[in-house]
């Protein structure tokens, strides 16, 4: 076994495209997401006047507020730069004044509010209630300390699945497997050998993305980390398993590369990697939060943000290691050496 956990590691580093997918991609993709996503703060809203009566002196009260940028434009122009996004509200000069925004888009929303309000300083009006602003942001709040705990969960998926799946399907394909065949090798000896190479790899995984996002973005892992260890070893050892499940049979690349990306899609978008899954209808939340990603996901971010003990991560991790466990059980039963 350990002779065969040698050669699937050496099959590894030996392709450089697998190195760049399981250890560079995910570093690409932090760095890209975090400097969109960064916390910079509530950016200045656009704003148009339409063209009329006071016009000019309405869009220099508006374009006063450090918040708002206002300009003057005729009324075609404003409506088709409303129409494209381009701006965030349109003021429409008169008694009443009229605002016309998109009310399913947020900035327009928060547009309206602060465009009355300046105008509503303006003639006049005083705030009866004296208030003040204590800013501040809760640690974890940032989109990248969402994001890096899900592109860790990914990556396990991508590696484990694609990593155990390919190397299994080639080799039956250049009829090596035929060949073990007439060796004292246990089916579960080789199948085993797949789990156990990916323990070495997996440190290196977790330490480059976790050590990325500590040294660029600041995310810290306010748990434990042997509880992160841990879950991100039993997350490891599921998706071997689902990509042992997946190659048990195929016999070519192409089936097994389609039936991979049919395991790992779904997961992939509902499972909450990018975006939270509660945006998607309650009639679905019990199924996404039965998938292994998920699971792994709430366990990786229970730990990373909220500092949470392995004692509370009971339902997820049982989640997890439940399609392991299944898994590989299965593949055991079903596996085909030709």
């Amino acid at each position: 076994m350990y002779q065969l956990a040698v050669s699937r590691m050496r099959e590894f580093y030996r392709e450089p495209e697998a190195v760049f997918w399981v250890f560079g991609f995910p570093i690409v993709l932090a760095f890209a997401l975090g400097l969109a996503f960064r916390n910079t703060g509530p950016g200045n809203l656009q704003v148009c006047v339409a063209g009329g009566p006071g016009d000019s002196a309405l869009a220099a009260t508006l374009d006063s507020s450090p918040r708002l940028i206002a300009s003057g434009l005729d009324t075609a122009t404003a409506r088709l730069r409303l129409r494209t996004g381009r701006i965030a509200l349109l003021v429409i000069p008169g008694d009443p004044v009229v605002y016309r925004y998109d009310s399913t888009r947020t900035e327009s929303g928060l547009a309206r509010l602060q465009v009355d309000d300046v105008l509503q300083r303006s003639r006049g009006r005083k705030d009866l209630v004296t208030v003040r602003d204590d800013r501040a942001v809760a640690p974890g709040s940032r989109y990248i300390d969402f994001l890096i705990p899900g592109l860790l969960g990914m990556n396990l998926l991508g590696s484990g699945i694609w990593g155990v799946g390919f190397s299994v399907v080639q080799a039956r394909q250049r009829k090596l497997l035929k060949r073990y065949m007439a060796t004292p090798m246990r089916r579960s000896h080789y199948l085993l050998s797949f789990i156990l190479s990916r323990l070495v790899f997996l440190i290196v995984e977790v330490i480059a993305l976790v050590g990325f996002g500590w040294l660029l973005f600041g995310v810290a892992v306010r748990g434990s980390f042997a509880t992160l260890a841990g879950i991100t070893i039993v997350g490891s050892f599921s998706f071997a398993g689902l990509g042992l499940l997946v190659a048990s049979r195929a016999k070519t690349i192409e089936g097994v590369s389609g039936l991979m990306n049919l395991v790992m899609l779904p997961m992939w978008i509902l499972s909450g990697t990018f975006f939270s899954y509660s945006r998607f209808p309650d009639a679905m939340i019990p199924f996404v939060k039965a998938l292994p990603l998920t699971a792994l996901n709430d366990a990786l971010r229970a730990v990373m943000i909220d500092g949470a003990a392995v004692a509370t991560l009971g339902t997820p991790l049982a989640v997890v290691v439940a399609w392991g466990a299944v898994s590989f059980v299965i593949a055991l039963k079903i596996f085909r050496w030709r």
